[in-house]
């Protein structure tokens, strides 16, 4: 069974980082980041299974150890529900899970673990490719704080030795797993996820971008396409060993007579931060989670459902901001909490 290392490797193929991040949150996303550093792509059969003490599982996925079991297999359930649509030279495409078992049981010393297996189909994107790769080390994924941050890292490293890349806007919100309808403004795309990545990635990676608008644009000036520049960040210092990231997560829960827990109230102002693409800060997430309380109290027993009802109120925001101008978007989003949408 695979173990930890100090150096742990992520192999990924071009056409798997192409495929759009099918709405994983940041956990799943570096938990995938975690599962391909493990597993070794010329020996499928040997290190396709891999196994995590449920402890470590806890730290990674960020969640509490008071875990229901109900939590536990909406979190399990979630992985195995991960589906990639691979597309073909026809014009088609297949889908499949990435991964096809899960298993949370008591090994020989009587110790909790977890346990996850490929799916068959996906074991070609996974394993024994010879070319069309790319790689780089585990740390990197550990220290980003969004979904969009741990994808713009993979979509541009993929490209770290041309120094280039070209994308349409619209097709690197694809790839950032962004709903068409969200940041309709490219000015608002720019302020909550270009430049914020760009941030992110100088200070915690091994690679910097700057970039520019591409091409010719479109009716009233629209910004189609960007020209990224990539080139390696010489000023990074905060590399992370895998290990030293599960014991960091354990160190930001709450300690309760030997045993480390998440602080609960923390991992719901994750969750609602997530539920809108981490586009507010701290304490507006904060407003949020109190309105939410006070409008829909039978949301505080059940954080995933919590979760769905800010979501659905930020989709809403954004389908709005599509048809009009709307400058305060924090204010709007609060205004529609308690309301039916």
């Amino acid at each position: 069974m695979p173990t930890l290392k100090s150096d742990n490797l992520v192999k990924k193929r071009n056409v798997l980082n192409e495929i759009r991040a099918n709405n994983m949150s940041l956990t799943e996303l570096r938990f995938f980041s975690i599962y391909l550093s493990k597993i070794h792509k010329d020996k499928p059969e040997e290190t396709r299974v891999v196994r995590f003490p449920l402890d470590e599982f806890r730290a990674i996925m960020e969640l509490s150890s008071r875990l229901k079991l109900d939590h536990m297999k909406s979190t399990t359930n979630g992985l195995l529900g991960k589906v990639v649509n691979v597309p073909n030279e026809r014009g088609g495409y297949e889908g499949f899970q990435l991964f096809k078992r899960c298993r949370v049981d008591k090994d020989e010393n009587d110790e909790w673990y977890v346990e996850i297996d490929a799916h068959d189909d996906a074991l070609p994107l996974m394993f024994e490719f010879k070319n069309k790769y790319f790689r780089y080390k585990l740390w990197n994924a550990l220290r980003l704080k969004s979904s969009n941050q741990l994808r713009m890292y993979e979509i541009l490293k993929q490209y770290e030795t041309a120094g280039v890349r070209v994308l349409a806007v619209d097709e690197l919100k694809e790839l950032l797993g962004i709903g068409k309808n969200e940041y309709p403004r490219f000015g608002d795309f720019k302020t909550y996820v270009l430049n914020v990545c760009q941030k992110a990635l100088a200070e915690h990676t091994d690679i910097k971008f700057t970039y520019e608008p591409h091409g010719k644009k479109g009716a009233g000036g629209k910004i189609l396409a960007l020209k990224f520049n990539i080139e390696k960040n010489e000023d990074y210092t905060d590399q992370i060993t895998l290990a030293e990231f599960i014991e960091e997560q354990r160190a930001a829960a709450d300690e309760d007579d030997g045993v480390y827990t998440r602080n609960p109230y923390d991992e719901r102002i994750e969750l609602l931060s997530d539920a809108c693409n981490d586009e507010f800060n701290t304490e507006e997430i904060k407003l949020f989670y109190g309105l939410i309380l006070d409008n829909e109290p039978h949301l505080s027993t059940d954080e995933i459902a919590m979760h769905d009802y800010l979501q659905r109120r930020y989709q809403y925001l954004n389908s709005q901001a599509q048809k009009k101008k709307i400058p305060h978007r924090f204010g709007y989003l609060k205004s529609l909490i308690g309301k039916e949408i």
